[in-house]
C-alpha cells in the first residue's frame, strides 16, 4: 500500500502542478489571488494558463484554476482584519508602484472587485469589498500620516 507521502509525490494534477510551481512561489495570499483573478477571461469567465493548458488540456486547466480560485479567496476570507492587513502591505511592498499613488487608484477604481470568483456567495462578496475598502482605508489614513505636511 502506498503512503500518503509518495501519493503526493506521485500527484501529477493540474491543481497540484500549478500550486507548486506557480502559487506557492507568490508570497502573500492576496497576491496568490490577483494572480489567479487576472487568468480569468473576462469576456467567458473561463480561466486560462497557457502551460498548464498544453501539459492538462484546457478543460482540466480551466477546473484546477476555478478550483483553486475558491480556495484563496475562501483563505483570505477566514483571516482577521489584522492578517488582511499584514497579507495585504506584504502584497503592496512587492508592487513598484508608489504606495501613496497605489492606494488613492485603489480606493478610486476597486481593483479588488474583479478577483472576486464567480460562485462567491453574496454574503462572501460583501464582506470581501467592505473589508478592503476598510483595509484601504486604514493603509491611506497611515500613509498620508506619514506623509510631510505640505505648505500652500
Amino acid at each position: 500500500m502506498k503512503s500518503a507521502e509518495s501519493n503526493a509525490a506521485l500527484d501529477r494534477s493540474a491543481a497540484s502542478d500549478l500550486w507548486r510551481n506557480t502559487l506557492f512561489q507568490i508570497p502573500s495570499v492576496f497576491g496568490r489571488l490577483v494572480y489567479i483573478s487576472s487568468l480569468r477571461n473576462p469576456n467567458n469567465g473561463c480561466y486560462e494558463h497557457h502551460g498548464l493548458g498544453l501539459i492538462f488540456g484546457e478543460g482540466e486547466a480551466n477546473k484546477a484554476l476555478k478550483k483553486s480560485h475558491k480556495q484563496l479567496f475562501a483563505e483570505w476570507l477566514t483571516f482577521n482584519l489584522e492578517q488582511q492587513k499584514s497579507d495585504l502591505e506584504r502584497y503592496f511592498s512587492g508592487l513598484k508602484d508608489e504606495r501613496k499613488a497605489l492606494l488613492q487608484t485603489w480606493v478610486k477604481l476597486a481593483p479588488f472587485r474583479s478577483m472576486i470568483p464567480s460562485s462567491a456567495r453574496r454574503v462572501e462578496r460583501s464582506l470581501f469589498v467592505s473589508d478592503l475598502n476598510v483595509l484601504l482605508a486604514l493603509l491611506k489614513n497611515a500613509s498620508d500620516a506619514a506623509a510631510p505636511d505640505q505648505v500652500a
